[in-house]
C-alpha cells in the first residue's frame, strides 16, 4: 500500500510529502461537486460518477483515491481515519452497481456491512476523469510511461517511439511495471514506432478502429475477452500485416490515472489529507 501514517506526528506522509490534519470539515457531497466543477467538464447525463454508498452529508475526515475500492483499500482507510474513497471504477461488481443479484450473496454482505459499519462514503470518479482536458487517466499513465514528449498530435494516447522491436518494447514496460506479466500478440523481432494506448477496457470495437489505422504499429490496452482482439490481432499477424496487441491488464493500464488523481485533487482540496492507495492486481499469474 503506497500510504505511511506517522502516528506520533498526525502527519499524513504520502510518497515523501506530508500534509497536515485541519480542523477544517467538508461534507462528502461538497467535496465531490468541487472535483467535478474542477474537471471542467460538462455536466455528463446518467453518469456512474454517483455516490455508491454512505451519505453524502458526512463530514470528510480524509480521502482514499484507489483504482478498485477493494476490501484492503477500505480497511486501509479506516485505520488511517479517512471516510471518503474515490474509486475508478464499480463497487460491487458490474459496470452499474446492480445489487438486486447479490441481494442474499454473503460477499456482497459482508462488503457493505464493513462500509455501514465504518461510515464510509464510496463515490465512483470514472466519467468526468476520462472528460478531462486531457483525459486524466491518459495524463497519469504518460507521465509514467514517459512518453508524453512522444506524443502524437497532442493526443495522450496516440504516441511515436524512437524505433524499436516489440520485444524490446516489452522489455521496456517490464521495467515500468515491475513484477506484472502481459499477454502479447506478434513478433518479438518486428520493428515497431507508432504506439496507440487504449487503458481499461473500452471494448474490441475500439481495438479494431485503432488497429485498422496504418499508423498504428502496437496497440497496448488493458482487457478484452481473448476471442476477440487477441483472435483479430492473430489473424493480422499471420496474414504478414505490421501489426501487434500488448494487453497490461485492467488495473495496471489505469492506476497510475488515478494516482495522479490524488495529487491533482490534493491542489484543491486541502482541508484533509488524500492519499493515493494502490489496491494491487487483481490475481496472480503463475
Amino acid at each position: 500500500m503506497k500510504i505511511i501514517i506517522s502516528l506520533l506526528t498526525g502527519l499524513l506522509i504520502i510518497q515523501g510529502t506530508v500534509l497536515a490534519q485541519t480542523k477544517e470539515a467538508m461534507s462528502a457531497e461538497s467535496v465531490i461537486e468541487t472535483v467535478i466543477k474542477k474537471t471542467g467538464a460538462k455536466p455528463i447525463t446518467g453518469t456512474v460518477d454517483v455516490i455508491k454508498a454512505g451519505d453524502p452529508q458526512a463530514k470528510v475526515t480524509g480521502i482514499v483515491v484507489c483504482m478498485f475500492a477493494t476490501m484492503d483499500v477500505l480497511k486501509t482507510a479506516v485505520e488511517h481515519k479517512c471516510n471518503l474513497i474515490i474509486a475508478h471504477e464499480p463497487l460491487f461488481y458490474n459496470h452499474l452497481d446492480e445489487t438486486k443479484s447479490f441481494a442474499d450473496d454473503p460477499v456482497y454482505l459482508d462488503k457493505k456491512k464493513f462500509i455501514d459499519e465504518n461510515k464510509l462514503v464510496i463515490w465512483r470518479f470514472h466519467d468526468y476523469i476520462h472528460s478531462m482536458k486531457p483525459d486524466g487517466i491518459s495524463k497519469g499513465m504518460a507521465i509514467k510511461l514517459r512518453w508524453e514528449n512522444y506524443s502524437s498530435g497532442g493526443s495522450l494516447n496516440s504516441f511515436i517511439l524512437p524505433e524499436t522491436t516489440l520485444g524490446e518494447l516489452v522489455s521496456y514496460l517490464k521495467k515500468i511495471f515491475p513484477g506484472q506479466s502481459f499477454n502479447v500478440v506478434g513478433d518479438p523481432s518486428m520493428k515497431v514506432s507508432r504506439v496507440a494506448f487504449a487503458e481499461g477496457a473500452p471494448g474490441s470495437a475500439v481495438h479494431f478502429f485503432i488497429l485498422r489505422d496504418k499508423n498504428t504499429d502496437v496497440l497496448i490496452g488493458g482487457e478484452v475477452p481473448q476471442w476477440e482482439t487477441y483472435e483479430y490481432v492473430r489473424d493480422a499477424v499471420l496474414q504478414g500485416k505490421h501489426k501487434a496487441a500488448i494487453f497490461l491488464g485492467h488495473i495496471p493500464s489505469e492506476d497510475a490515472g488515478m494516482e495522479y488523481a490524488a495529487q491533482w485533487i490534493k491542489t484543491f482540496i486541502t482541508g484533509v489529507p488524500v492519499a493515493f492507495v494502490d489496491c494491487g492486481p487483481s490475481y496472480t499469474t503463475y
